[in-house]
């Protein structure tokens, strides 16, 4: 009898833990989805097209701290890498006036894209984003190599982009005067 209650307990938690590996693997969002954003002067832009090039996206909002913190980070970021070819897109939450979105815009001097999310069609399309900040750094080949909800470590994105605009430039071809 004793014997049949562990094996039974065995059993259990092996299935518990064989579910809840299955559930959080497949919870984060492994390539960039096949989705177009609009962006605050209204242009739109397929993401699955911007494959190729670094892309950091960034679910943030107009109340959330942690997003104005970043913010300085995020456009240092931009300015230093944006000529080696990486891509930032800002989308605004869902649930922020795009009003305040583009008073934010203007007051910060955003220099990276910002895209509104009136629909909730990027938050659904990134597993259901409904906290800022939510942040993605996708490879060049389309893959989401950084995923992370809340403030993001700045330094350890900055070397993965800085690894992966490396890898880019070696890839490509050299031409005949030496030029790649």
């Amino acid at each position: 009898m004793k014997s049949r209650t562990v094996l039974i307990s065995l059993c259990a938690v092996t299935l518990t833990t064989m579910f809840g590996y299955l559930w959080l693997k497949s919870s984060g969002l492994e390539k960039i989805p096949d989705i177009t954003v609009v962006t605050t002067n209204g242009e739109r832009i397929a993401l699955a097209g911007m494959r190729g090039e670094p892309l950091l996206v960034t679910f943030w909002a107009t109340t959330c701290s942690t997003c104005m913190e970043e913010m300085p980070h995020l456009i240092d970021l931009y300015h230093e890498l944006s000529p080696r070819g990486l891509k930032v897109i800002g989308i605004a939450i869902f649930y922020d006036p795009p009003n305040r979105v583009l008073a934010m815009q203007k007051s910060r001097s955003i220099p990276y894209t910002i895209a509104l999310d009136i629909d909730a069609q990027a938050s659904r399309a990134f597993g259901d984003v409904g906290l800022t900040p939510t942040t993605f750094l996708i490879a060049p080949d389309g893959r989401v190599v950084y995923q992370k909800t809340g403030a993001m470590d700045i330094n350890k994105v900055r070397n993965e982009i800085l690894a992966m605009l490396k890898s880019t430039q070696d890839s490509r071809p050299i031409s005949a005067d030496g030029n790649s």
